[in-house]
């Protein structure tokens, strides 16, 4: 089993930033990604980022490309989201997840289904 902790959201105005962090424990070893899904009020779950834990390949959706980066502390087990230029449209319930296999492919390394193992979630909100 692997543990996920994230770190707090919180509040920001419209053009801030947020980092989120998601610690794990537990078989961290058997972990080969990492990603971070969101969900907004009213809307299914949808895929953010992934970052390949060893090689350090990463994926995001278009509507995150450029503003948000992941990033990972394999020494602390650790993955990050930093987030930047934020929209009132990332107001969001974010989570972290963890995939112990990596796909070659971006399509497969987006679905929720082929993540092992989820955190809690945390309430990220942007305002005008």
């Amino acid at each position: 089993q692997v543990q996920l902790v994230e770190s707090e959201g919180g509040s920001v105005q419209a053009g801030g930033s947020v980092r989120l962090s998601c610690a794990a424990s537990g078989r961290a070893f058997s972990v080969r990604a990492m990603g971070w899904f969101r969900q907004a009020p009213g809307k299914e779950r949808e895929f953010v980022a992934v970052m390949q834990w060893t090689g350090g390949n990463t994926h995001y959706a278009d509507s995150v490309k450029g503003r948000f980066t992941i990033s990972r502390d394999n020494a602390k087990n650790t993955a990050y989201l930093l987030m930047t230029s934020l929209k009132p449209e990332d107001t969001a319930v974010y989570y972290c997840a963890a995939a112990t296999t990596y796909y070659s492919s971006d399509y497969s390394n987006a679905r929720e289904r082929n993540y092992d193992y989820w955190g809690q979630g945390t309430q990220v909100t942007v305002s005008l």
